[in-house]
């Protein structure tokens, strides 16, 4: 009984497909002397992606040059639902992906908007207050 049962463990285990490999039917990557560059990409599956990069001096007195990123990629979702997706990346705000397929806030209440509203019109509170 011990023998079939890691018969049919092992049998689930198992891949199920093997591994199929995509083949890349586009692939541009331009690297330049100062640090940008430009890369892009596609394959037979439909997935593609395309980034840039520049360099610039960063904001912050204690990093040195950062990259700025920005591109995006698209890719078909088990569903067949197509999937885009867009970002700017800097060392000010951080990563900013957009697309269609990423979730939302729910809208502000009502009653809290007014609060917010309310709360942006009053001075500063006195310097030392905390």
């Amino acid at each position: 009984m011990i023998f079939l049962f890691a018969v049919i463990t092992f049998a689930a285990a198992a891949p199920q497909q093997p591994d199929k490999v995509i083949a890349i039917l586009k692939q541009d990557f331009d690297q330049q002397p100062d640090g940008s560059y430009v890369y892009s990409y596609e394959t037979e599956n439909g997935i593609k992606a395309e980034e840039t990069g520049t360099l610039k001096k960063a904001t912050g007195p204690d990093t040195s040059d950062v990259i700025i990123a920005q591109g995006g990629f698209s890719y078909t979702a088990p569903d067949g639902t197509v999937i885009n997706l867009n970002y700017i990346a800097d060392d000010e705000n951080g990563f900013k992906p957009q697309g269609d397929h990423l979730p939302t806030p729910p809208p502000i209440p009502p009653a809290i908007q007014k609060a917010l509203d309310y709360l942006a019109t009053l001075p500063p509170p006195p310097p030392g207050r905390a």
